[in-house]
C-alpha cells in the first residue's frame, strides 16, 4: 500500500493516443514543486512502481509514471509501437504535459528509469536535450543478451518481411530477482505482457548503439545502477556509456550479486539508497547549465571535427574511400543526383532539391539505378523526413496565427530554391500570407522563381542575400513574424558566425514571433561524407555536429525559447519551433 495519495488518469500523446498515467502526491509540501518521472521496464506497467517510489523516499517530490503504449492499461497491441522513436516522443509529450498540468518546471524533474525504460530516457535526453535536473538509469538495456546465434540479423530480416511480428521474451522472473515474493507478483500480474514486437527490439538495439557511442553529447547529471549478475543485458555497454558521458556529475554503482531487476531485487534497499542520495544531492545543488557557445573551439564535437580534418585513415580505409571517389568520377555522371552534387556541391540547394523530389533520374536504366540508391541513402531519407517535419511545424504555426487573425510573414534566411516554402505559400494563398525566399546563390533563386512560376504562386518574393551578413536584414523591406533556418547552420562549424546570423535575423522578427530551426545532432555517415563528397566550394564536405543542447543554447541567446521539437526515426535531423518574446527579460546562457 502506498504511503502517498495516488491518482490515475490519462494524457493524450503526440499522435492523439490516450495513455494511462499515475500521479503520487508528495508527503511533504514545499514552496517549489519537484518531481520524479519514473519509467517502467519493458513488459511492465506503472501500477508496479508504487514500492519503488516509496523506496526512493523522496518525500518532497511528486512522482509520475505512465503505462507505455501496448503496456498495462494503455491501448495498442501488447509490446508494440509503430516505431521505437514513438516511445521516445511519448516521454517528451508526457514531460511537457506534466510540466503544464501540474506547474512543475522541467528543470525540477529527475528521470528514474529501468532497463528498456532507461534506454528510452537516455535517448530522449540525447535527442531532445531537455533541461531536466538529472537522470537515474537502473540496469539500462543498452545491449540485450540474445543467446541464439545470429539472432539480431534474423530479427532484422523478420522485421522486413512481417509487420508486425512478435516474439516472446525468454526473461523469466527468476532471472530478474532473487526475491521469491517479487517473482510471484511478477508471474501473477495479468497486465504484464511477455511479448515484444520485433521492430521495437530492433529499434531498441539501434537507439542504444547511437546513444552509447554518442554519450558525449549528454551533460545531464547521471547515476547508473549496474547489476553484477545480469543475465539479461551486457554490462560492458553500460560502462562504455558512462565513460563517454560529458556530465560533470556522474556516478556508476555496481550492485553486488544483483540480478537485472535491480529495483525489485531482494536487497533493493541498497539501490533505493543510492537513488535517494543522488536525487537529494542534485536538488541541493544550484542548477548550472553548461555553456556550449564555444563548443566549436573545444569540446566533444570539436575533437570529432578535428579528427575528420587531420587524421590519417590508414591503408584499408584510404583504399576504400579512394575507390568510392573513383567510382563516382567514372560512373557518377550517369546519375542526375550525383552529377548535380559534383557540379554544385552535395550540400547545395540544387542538390537538396533533387533529393526532395525523390525521383530516380539518370542516363539509361543504369544511371537511374545508381540514382535510386543515391537518393535512398540514410542521410537523404532523413533530409526528406526533415522536410516533412518542417512543413508540419510551419503549417501548425501558420494555422495558429491565421486563427488569431494575424497576418503571416515568413522569411527563410537561406532557403536554396525554397520548394517547400513555395508550396506552403500556394497552400495558404487565400489568407494573408507572404513569403520571402532568401539565398546567397543566384542559381538557387532563379530555380525558386521557376518553381513559383510553374505553381502560379504570386505571394512569394525572392532575394539574393548572404544569411551571415547583418546588413542584408532590413525590417522596412520585409518584417517577418516567422523566421526559418533550415539546413543552413549544419554546414558552418563556427558558433561565432552562427550567433551573428541568429542575432541579425531575430532583430527584425516581430515580438511573439516564431523561429523554426533545424539541427543535425547525429549522423551515421559523417566520415564517409567527409572523404567522398565535395561541398558547394569544391572542398571536402566536413561537418561539425552541433548537439541539440548546443543548438538550442545559440538560439536562446537570440531570445528564442524552444516549445516543440520533431526528429526522424534514425535520430539524424531535428526541427524545432521556438518563440521569441522581446518584451520579457530572457535568461541568457553563458
Amino acid at each position: 500500500m502506498s504511503k502517498r495519495v495516488v491518482t490515475k488518469s490519462k494524457f493524450t500523446t503526440f499522435d492523439n493516443t490516450e495513455l494511462v498515467y499515475r500521479a503520487w502526491e508528495p508527503e511533504v509540501e514545499t514552496k517549489s514543486k519537484k518531481a520524479l518521472i519514473v519509467l517502467h521496464r519493458g513488459h511492465e506497467h506503472s501500477g508496479r512502481l508504487d514500492d519503488l517510489i516509496n523506496g526512493i523516499d523522496a518525500k518532497d517530490c511528486w512522482a509520475f509514471g505512465y503505462d507505455g503504449r501496448g503496456h498495462g492499461e494503455s491501448p495498442g497491441p501488447r509490446g508494440y509501437a509503430d516505431d521505437f522513436s514513438h516511445l521516445i516522443k511519448d516521454l517528451d509529450t508526457f514531460v511537457d504535459y506534466i510540466s503544464k498540468e501540474y506547474g512543475i518546471d522541467v528543470n525540477d524533474m529527475v528521470l528514474v528509469a529501468n532497463s528498456v525504460g532507461a534506454v528510452i530516457a537516455s535517448s530522449w535526453v540525447h535527442d531532445y536535450a531537455p533541461k531536466i535536473r538529472a537522470m537515474v538509469l537502473a540496469a539500462p538495456a543498452f545491449n540485450v543478451k540474445l543467446y541464439v546465434p545470429f539472432a539480431l540479423p534474423s530479427l532484422r530480416v523478420l522485421d522486413q518481411i512481417k509487420k508486425p511480428a512478435f516474439i516472446s521474451s525468454y526473461v523469466k522472473s527468476k532471472f530478474l530477482t532473487k526475491d521469491v515474493e517479487q517473482q510471484r507478483l511478477y508471474d501473477s500480474d495479468p497486465l504484464i505482457t511477455p511479448q515484444i514486437a520485433v521492430n521495437i527490439l530492433v529499434g531498441l538495439y539501434d537507439a542504444s548503439n547511437r546513444v552509447v557511442n554518442d554519450a558525449g553529447a549528454i551533460h545531464v547529471p547521471t547515476l547508473v545502477l549496474s547489476a553484477e549478475k545480469d543475465y539479461v543485458v551486457d554490462n560492458k555497454a553500460q560502462k562504455k556509456f558512462f565513460q563517454g558521458l560529458s556530465s560533470k556529475n556522474k556516478r556508476f554503482i555496481t550492485l553486488p550479486n544483483f540480478y537485472h531487476g535491480v529495483l525489485y531485487e531482494k536487497e533493493r534497499h541498497l539501490a533505493f539508497k543510492e537513488c535517494h542520495n543522488f536525487i537529494n544531492d542534485v536538488f541541493a545543488t544550484e542548477t548550472n547549465i553548461i555553456s556550449l557557445k564555444d563548443a566549436h573551439k573545444d569540446g566533444y564535437t570539436h575533437s570529432e571535427y578535428e579528427n575528420f580534418l587531420f587524421q590519417h585513415r590508414g591503408i584499408t580505409k584510404g583504399l576504400f574511400y579512394w575507390s568510392q571517389r573513383l567510382s563516382m568520377k567514372m560512373l557518377g555522371w550517369m546519375s542526375k543526383g550525383i552529377s548535380i552534387g559534383m557540379k554544385y556541391g552535395f550540400d547545395s540547394g540544387l542538390s537538396l532539391d533533387h533529393v526532395y523530389r525523390n525521383e530516380a533520374q539518370g542516363f539509361t536504366w543504369i544511371g537511374k539505378i545508381i540514382d535510386y540508391f543515391y537518393i535512398n541513402a540514410i542521410g537523404w531519407k532523413g533530409i526528406r523526413q526533415r522536410k516533412v517535419h518542417m512543413q508540419q511545424s510551419l503549417d501548425n504555426v501558420i494555422e495558429k496565427m491565421v486563427s488569431e487573425g494575424k497576418p503571416v510573414r515568413i522569411m527563410d534566411i537561406g532557403a536554396g530554391p525554397g520548394r517547400y516554402l513555395i508550396e506552403t505559400a500556394k497552400k495558404f494563398e487565400r489568407h494573408d500570407v507572404k513569403v520571402l525566399v532568401r539565398d546567397y546563390s543566384v542559381d538557387n533563386i532563379n530555380q525558386g522563381k521557376k518553381i513559383a512560376e510553374d505553381l502560379h504562386c504570386t505571394n512569394v518574393e525572392f532575394k539574393v542575400a548572404d544569411a551571415f551578413d547583418p546588413s542584408t536584414y532590413n525590417k522596412d523591406e520585409f518584417a517577418p513574424n516567422i523566421l526559418i533556418v533550415s539546413g543552413l547552420y549544419e554546414l558552418f562549424p563556427d558558433n561565432d558566425l552562427v550567433t551573428q546570423s541568429i542575432n541579425a535575423a531575430t532583430d527584425i522578427l516581430a515580438d511573439d514571433g516564431y523561429v523554426l530551426y533545424t539541427g543535425q545532432p547525429w549522423h551515421p555517415q559523417l566520415e564517409l561524407i567527409a572523404e567522398t563528397l565535395p561541398n558547394r566550394e569544391g572542398k571536402k564536405w566536413i561537418m561539425r555536429r552541433r548537439t541539440q543542447g548546443e543548438l538550442d543554447q545559440l538560439f536562446e541567446m537570440g531570445g528564442a525559447s524552444k516549445e516543440n521539437m520533431m526528429i526522424d526515426k534514425w535520430g539524424i535531423f531535428t526541427v524545432s519551433t521556438a518563440k521569441v518574446k522581446k518584451a520579457e527579460s530572457l535568461q541568457k546562457v553563458g
